[in-house]
């Protein structure tokens, strides 16, 4: 994504070279779905809130449908897209504790420390009480980051041969609850009233806009619109795109956290 935003490159070119350093596998899958940083989000989770280690539970979702328009657009609205893993301890309204992890592209202010980690760099930003947030950063591929983490790991095992069982059991939210800021790029024919429909629809829904982006039509009569809304429920933004998807002047829909 780094290189993509810096040099303009797509998504393909710049895989190729990473695989071509070491930085990604092989077979890139588990690099660029998501599910890495997934299995990482579980551990660190696991560890952060002394609960049972289940990657079942993580939502995964990478970063292969992630193009040069959609790192542009991002600019011009004053983001930029990373590959968020997040964790979430949440209260219900029992008062109990439940556990939200995801994994996705995910939509940062330029201006925060997580929007300029870039390259191979990785980091960690926690949440805690009474410190309030704290970033760790390092390097997160290539052979010393991962001989270093083999040796740390082994070192662990070392120290405790045995452990009867980890944590205890808290429900998992899944991908749902959380509010946050959306962004959606999609493909209009250039018609009259697509964004009066589109507005329409948002606004049925108590969604509020914070941005729209109206490019100029490509060929074929095809206008891409990029629509940047206000914190927002997945339910409602997923019931939204329903609809949106349902116009008939609608021809493609990408979809960005």
């Amino acid at each position: 994504l780094s290189e993509m935003r810096e040099k303009g490159r797509s998504f393909a070119d710049v895989l190729a070279e990473a695989q071509a350093l070491g930085y990604a596998e092989a077979d890139p899958t588990f690099d660029v779905e998501g599910i890495d940083a997934g299995h990482k989000l579980a551990l660190l989770a696991s560890n952060a809130f002394g609960i049972p280690l289940d990657f079942d539970k993580v939502y995964c979702e990478g970063i292969t449908k992630i193009t040069t328009q959609d790192v542009e657009y991002a600019e011009q609205l004053g983001y930029r897209i990373k590959h968020l893993g997040m964790a979430f301890r949440r209260k219900q309204a029992d008062g109990s504790d439940a556990i939200e992890l995801r994994v996705h592209p995910t939509l940062i202010p330029e201006n925060k420390l997580l929007a300029n980690v870039n390259g191979v760099k990785n980091a960690v930003l926690v949440n805690s009480h009474p410190l309030g947030q704290s970033l760790y950063y390092g390097s997160g591929a290539g052979a010393g980051a991962t001989a270093s983490a083999v040796v740390a790991d082994v070192m662990d095992l070392v120290r405790v041969i045995a452990v009867e069982g980890n944590g205890h059991h808290v429900p998992h939210l899944g991908f749902q609850p959380s509010e946050l800021v959306n962004t959606r790029r999609l493909h209009t024919l250039d018609n009259v009233g697509v964004l009066a429909d589109i507005t329409r629809i948002l606004s049925g829904l108590g969604i509020n806009i914070e941005a729209i982006l109206q490019q100029p039509a490509h060929k074929a009569g095809q206008v891409p619109v990029i629509i940047l809304t206000q914190s927002v429920v997945e339910q409602k933004i997923n019931q939204a795109i329903a609809e949106i998807e349902a116009l008939e002047n609608i021809t493609a829909f990408a979809l960005k956290n």
